[in-house]
């Protein structure tokens, strides 16, 4: 290699860094000054095969929304493609991740086919954690009735750590600041909301990573604030249109999911999509849905000048916080993610000072996605334990697939952990949606959500929740007796088990958790 191309290519890197400098000096997004049109949800111009299918129903409960939870990740999968292949008019997608895996790809296939027909497509994802392929997504937006929106882009597009790194070190403030919505609208008249991203972990199909989590089909009252909400957030600041991004061409090869993929998960997907279930059903009235009031709750799209009180907004926090203030007897949680805030571990206190049942079921350092986060959740287990929570760790190879969202071959890889964020309160009334028991949901994060006054759908999840608590499936972490060791336990193979040596795949991950939990980084996580 020649001294001359070595100067060329340090050079290139340093007028690229000089360039992701001068871009940290600015507090707006690359592309803020591009032109971009206002839009908003239209009324449906003719009824649609979705429209007439839920307007009876709608007609006669006029306040209440129709709802039915996806547990299973291939059901969330099919869902989805089944929606936009069922759309006549609009489509609107919100989401923190889009990958451009298998699962992702065979999506993006069905909104060009949607294109196509006449569909008006709005996308709008966040650009905190793309990967290469991802950006096969913005080519949709060279497609007639599509538009593509970035919420809070980096400047650089491409996928070099170090680049990256500059970028985010030197306009840490913005770029630390992330929309972590998931939302998709067929026709103004079937959502999907919960905590799904688009790709093979979230629809658990992925051999290597399974990530389980919750949709709630809804159709009725709830539909209308939820398009709201897209509107806002796609017509926010934040928000540029695709086209103002200098965005690399796709070169890699995806496949398309496969038979063999879809096998290794337990099901095979050609007959599902012929069958056209689940959508089939709620369709026809087969699977009934659950009527019911809901609230729905979202922050808003510039929540980070509303939580430090530069101007008006809506902070979703807060409904949650009223929700679980007022259990009287028993509140579950399952979260991902826990990282409490000072008024969150005062919430559970004061719960447990009542006398409620407090029990949360979140990752073990051996399922955890976020090694970081993990870390952060260390310092709080001690303080939940003394408060009288009962605390559930899940693990990575169950041993019951009870609960999990999917089948018992791709289970059997051992790479399972939760992504869903769900409560439930007194048996009555649940909290689905986006938003994780930790600092950056609270504070950092744009989340969305739904609160549902259902007993019937509370009953799903706490059924849900007791079989994910299993000692076949997680760890009961307690105080050691005598002593203030922290101690797991666990049924391996029919037999129990305690142990004092924290669950991991690794001695070096015990190690590497460890040395991260020593950073003050909880505000992060």
């Amino acid at each position: 290699m020649s001294r001359l191309y070595i100067l060329e290519r340090l050079s290139r890197l340093a007028a690229l860094l000089t360039c992701l400098l001068c871009v940290g000096c600015s507090t707006r997004p690359p592309g803020a000054d591009f032109p971009k049109t206002r839009s908003v949800a239209v009324p449906l111009t003719r009824p649609t095969r979705l429209s007439a299918a839920f307007q009876a129903p709608a007609s006669a409960h006029p306040s209440l929304s129709g709802l039915h939870i996806f547990p299973v990740g291939v059901d969330g999968f099919l869902t989805r493609i089944e929606l936009i292949d069922a759309a006549e008019q609009t489509l609107d997608l919100q989401y923190y991740i889009f990958r451009g895996d298998e699962t992702g790809s065979t999506i993006r296939t069905a909104l060009q086919r949607a294109a196509g027909r006449g569909v008006h497509i709005r996308i709008l994802v966040d650009d905190a954690d793309t990967v290469p392929g991802d950006e096969q997504l913005f080519d949709l937006a060279d497609i007639p009735n599509v538009e593509v929106r970035v919420y809070n882009p980096w400047a650089y597009r491409g996928h070099v750590s170090l680049f990256r790194n500059v970028e985010y070190l030197t306009h840490h403030s913005r770029l630390d600041y992330r929309m972590h919505n998931k939302l998709l609208i067929a026709d103004q008249t079937v959502a999907l909301a919960g905590g799904r991203n688009i790709g093979d972990q979230y629809f658990q199909v992925d051999p290597d990573s399974q990530f389980a989590d919750d949709d709630v089909f809804t159709v009725g009252a709830a539909v209308v604030p939820l398009q709201k909400s897209f509107d806002e957030f796609w017509n926010s600041d934040l928000a540029i249109p695709s086209p103002a991004l200098h965005q690399p061409k796709t070169t890699a090869s995806h496949r398309r999911l496969s038979a063999g993929t879809a096998a290794a998960a337990g099901f095979h997907l050609p007959d599902k999509l012929a069958a056209g279930e689940p959508l089939k059903s709620l369709l026809s009235g087969a699977t009934t849905l659950v009527w019911a009031r809901s609230r729905v709750i979202y922050d808003s799209p510039d929540k980070k000048d509303v939580k430090e009180g530069l101007r008006a907004g809506r902070l979703m926090y807060g409904p949650v916080a009223e929700a679980a203030a007022s259990v009287q007897q028993e509140m579950l949680m399952i979260t991902p993610y826990l990282v409490p805030a000072r008024s969150e571990m005062q919430l559970v206190k004061d719960q447990r000072a009542r006398g409620a049942h407090v029990a949360i079921l979140t990752n073990s350092l051996e399922s955890a996605p976020e090694i970081s986060a993990h870390a952060g959740y260390m310092h709080y287990r001690p303080q939940l334990l003394d408060a009288g929570v009962e605390l559930f760790e899940v693990r990575s190879h169950l041993e019951s697939t009870r609960g999990s969202g999917q089948s018992r071959q791709i289970s059997a890889a051992g790479n399972f952990a939760l992504h869903a964020k769900v409560m439930v309160f007194d048996r009555e009334h649940l909290f689905i949606g986006s938003m994780n028991f930790d600092r950056r949901s609270h504070a950092l994060n744009t989340e969305l959500g739904l609160i549902i006054d259902s007993a019937e759908l509370a009953q799903q999840t706490v059924e849900r929740f007791n079989a994910l608590t299993r000692p076949e499936s997680a760890y009961s972490v307690r105080f050691s007796n005598p002593g203030r060791h922290l101690l797991w336990h666990y049924r391996e193979q029919g037999r129990d088990v305690d142990t004092t040596t924290e669950p991991a795949r690794s001695a070096w991950q015990r190690f590497e958790v460890h040395c991260i939990s020593l950073l003050p980084i909880d505000t992060e996580l």
